[in-house]
């Protein structure tokens, strides 16, 4: 090849290359009818951004106020079960979503032994607890209602939901046994739990081993939470909870809505990673594309009815003003939707 006719072809790729990104360009164009929305929601959430970064998430940020349009317009006409709506993770793709915020590790706790628990056998209980299925289908729970769930925390920019789960199981059990709600330490386990890696993701059976091999866990006063790995600075003068032991549920939802009724809330781990869950606002969340991949743990404190739909009642640690103050109801007994049975376990304190 002569050397013209290289000179020749790399212009004309060139030229290829700069119309290939004008016309992406083009077709990326910002949408200024959206400019005094986009600074509200900047302000509200209290965005920053460099000058070379803020096309890009605004991009997005419009790519999620059309999907949330389209979404509830659907909803309008009876297609959807829950609407969707603009929160703080409008600015970020599923992608990093997913690796920010759902840091549940399902092959670590898969590898991890519990005991697993049929029923209602070996629950510690006072009371008997015998209940038909057609009772139990007829029930309603919502824990918070005893005083047994803390208000709603919030994680930040940092895959520790799998700490905010534990503790709200510990809250939850030691507030049925000594009658008195204290809010726990996540960054307690963040920093020392070390079989679980902090902000990059971990799992509750962990937790619970640490504060059981601990000797206790400190309360969120005395240790507070900073989303940010930090060394562990565990004070044994002032332990807020200890844990005897953990125990598994068996993998089906009607065990599962047994063991929330008779134990109280329960540590859970669930798939979250569709756009329709990151948006979520209010509604019964049914998704048939939510697949049993689990990556992100909550804690789920009841179940119920709304409009004829049945649904688990869980509380999440992504602050308020995500979801319906922080939480969601999920599809129940549609075959397990986003695998919420799947992993579900409780600590004996």
């Amino acid at each position: 090849m002569t050397p013209r006719l290289s000179i020749m072809k790399f212009a004309l790729f060139l030229g290829c290359v700069v119309l290939s990104t004008l016309a992406v360009a083009s077709g990326n164009t910002l949408n200024s009818t959206l400019d005094e929305d986009w600074k509200n929601w900047k302000s509200e959430y209290e965005k920053q951004y460099t000058e070379d970064e803020e096309s890009y998430r605004r991009m997005i940020w419009e790519d999620s106020m059309r999907y949330i349009n389209q979404h509830n317009l659907e909803y309008s006409m009876g297609k959807h079960t829950f609407t969707v709506g603009m929160n703080q993770f409008g600015d970020l793709t599923n992608k990093e979503f997913n690796e920010l915020m759902n840091g549940f590790r399902q092959d670590e706790a898969d590898n991890s032994t519990e005991e697993e628990v049929d029923g209602e056998d070996d629950i510690e209980d006072d009371e008997e607890f015998e209940e038909s299925d057609e009772d139990l289908k007829k029930a309603t729970v919502d824990w918070r209602r005893k005083g047994w769930v803390t208000p709603v925390k919030n994680q930040g920019r940092c895959g520790s939901c799998w700490a905010f789960s534990a503790t709200g199981a510990i809250e939850g059990q030691w507030a049925k046994r000594h009658g008195r709600l204290v809010s726990l330490s996540e960054q307690n386990l963040v920093d020392c739990d070390k079989r679980s890696h902090g902000c990059n993701g971990g799992w509750m059976s962990s937790a619970f081993r640490y504060v059981q091999e601990n000797n206790g866990i400190n309360s969120a006063r005395t240790y507070p939470y900073e989303a940010r790995d930090r060394n562990c600075r565990f004070r044994d003068d002032d332990i807020a909870a200890t844990v005897k032991r953990h125990m598994r549920i068996r993998r089906n939802e009607k065990a599962l809505a047994r063991q929330v009724k008779k134990i109280g809330p329960l540590a859970v781990a669930i798939n979250a990673g569709l756009p329709s869950f990151r948006l979520y606002r209010s509604g019964v969340y049914y998704d048939r594309r939510c697949g049993k991949r689990l990556n992100h743990a909550v804690l789920l404190v009841g179940f119920g009815r709304q409009r004829g739909r049945k649904y688990w009642l869980v509380k999440n640690s992504w602050g308020t003003s995500w979801g319906d103050k922080g939480y969601i109801k999920m599809a129940k007994d549609r075959r397990n939707n986003c695998g919420i049975a799947n992993y579900a376990l409780y600590p004996i304190v």
